[in-house]
């Protein structure tokens, strides 16, 4: 089939474009930039120019296309609220080009806040988006396109998406414990974070798109849940800097605004994505991917 991807030069997006490709399928990717039009042209993909801020060109890119992946975010966290309401209207974009047909929308979002201090599963159901504690809108507004009739699933990314060209949450780590001089974690240590490889979650898109059951709630998790005090002593041994715990409010003065994810416990499931989908993982765990020079590299 032709799949419309956002974010289709990105961490994620870059992953899910090769894989689908390899598979047989035709992407048309979303690039704001000549270098991210570029590489797509060099990955096969055909591209369409837009960003998340221009819905004329969503629309159009979907309305192109047999389907759409959604992998499209802004990382800036100083920005978060304002970021969370643009993908909020670029989703409703997107579903307005489909209305009228069965063609499947795949939303990216993540499982971080989803049942901390359990371990989420595809049932649970996020809390409505709130800007004074976690204001991400992406499900809510995948459930509002859902509800006008329109077949839209959800792929739930973990808070560690690693791989080569990972500059997500552990690279955020290492520079805390560069510019700090220590690796810190928070209390015991014992909290979870789920993890994905970049190239393990790819084919949970594709694999949703084929079986055709894109209205459903998936879980690219391929590790249910790393201590995060595992992640700090790695990053303090091959920075050679010391490992340390840290009180709550230790902890605020050394992460700052990364604190609730540095304090997260937030184990998550994919038991019923496997079955669905019959999804296996492949690719090293979080531990063993980021304990190389690679990812230490400035």
């Amino acid at each position: 089939m032709r799949v419309f991807v956002t974010g289709a030069t990105g961490f994620v997006g870059s992953a899910v474009v090769t894989d689908l490709i390899d598979a047989g399928h035709e992407v048309l990717g979303l690039a704001r930039s000549d270098a991210g039009a570029k590489s797509l042209t060099a990955a096969g993909a055909d591209v369409q120019r837009g960003s998340l801020e221009d819905l004329e060109s969503l629309c159009r890119g979907a309305s192109e296309s047999e389907s759409v992946i959604h992998c499209a975010f802004i990382h800036d966290f100083s920005k978060f609220v304002e970021n969370c309401e643009i993908d909020r209207r670029a989703i409703e974009a997107l579903g307005s080009a489909l209305e009228g047909s069965q063609r499947p929308l795949l939303v990216t979002t993540g499982v971080a806040f989803l049942a901390e201090g359990r371990t989420a599963t595809e049932r649970d159901t996020p809390p409505p988006p709130n800007p004074a504690t976690y204001p991400r809108a992406s499900e809510a507004a995948a459930a509002a396109v859902a509800a006008r009739g329109l077949r839209v699933g959800v792929v739930r990314l973990p808070p560690s998406v690693h791989g080569d060209g990972d500059h997500g949450f552990v690279p955020i780590l290492i520079n805390f414990a560069r510019e700090m001089g220590v690796s810190a974690y928070v209390g015991d240590g014992l909290n979870r974070w789920p993890a994905v490889h970049r190239l393990d979650a790819a084919p949970v898109y594709r694999l949703a798109l084929e079986k055709r059951s894109a209205g459903t709630r998936y879980h690219a998790i391929a590790e249910e849940g790393v201590p995060f005090r595992d992640i700090a002593e790695v990053i303090g041994r091959r920075l050679n800097v010391p490992v340390v715990s840290k009180t709550p409010d230790e902890a605020t003065k050394h992460f700052g605004w990364f604190t609730r994810f540095a304090a997260a416990d937030a184990p998550a499931s994919s038991a019923a994505t496997r079955d669905l989908l019959g999804w296996r993982p492949k690719q090293p765990g979080l531990i063993a991917d980021i304990d190389r020079p690679r990812y230490f590299e400035r």
